[in-house]
């Protein structure tokens, strides 16, 4: 996610339960990076946490990086890289307590 090649476009993205492994840096150029792989239209499906922070959690024993970045922040970042937030639901019953968030691709001017 970091460093995507040139792939796609593609119909829609889905990054669950994987952006907030990355910094909040590189956050933001994942989201930039997404831009050019989605058609005009495309929905994007992601997770975050609910406000922003650094945290390191645990997975089979292991320490396990999360991040997120403020609410706001992501409305930002995707209106700047071309997508609208349809929806945004904080900590999720249905998604076992993840944040998750449905963007779209602003169609083609």
């Amino acid at each position: 996610m970091r460093a995507l090649p040139p792939l796609g476009p593609y119909d829609g993205l889905l990054a669950w339960h994987s952006l907030f492994h990355l910094s909040p840096d590189d956050q933001r150029a994942a989201i930039a990076g997404f831009a050019p792989l989605a058609k005009p239209g495309a929905p994007l499906l992601f997770t975050s946490g609910p406000e922003a922070g650094e945290v390191i959690g645990t997975m089979n024993g292991e320490p396990l990086y999360h991040a997120s970045l403020d609410p706001d922040e992501y409305r930002a970042v995707l209106a700047a890289a071309g997508f609208d937030v349809l929806r945004h639901v904080p900590e999720d019953p249905e998604s076992g307590g993840a944040t998750v968030w449905l963007a779209r691709r602003r169609p083609a001017a």
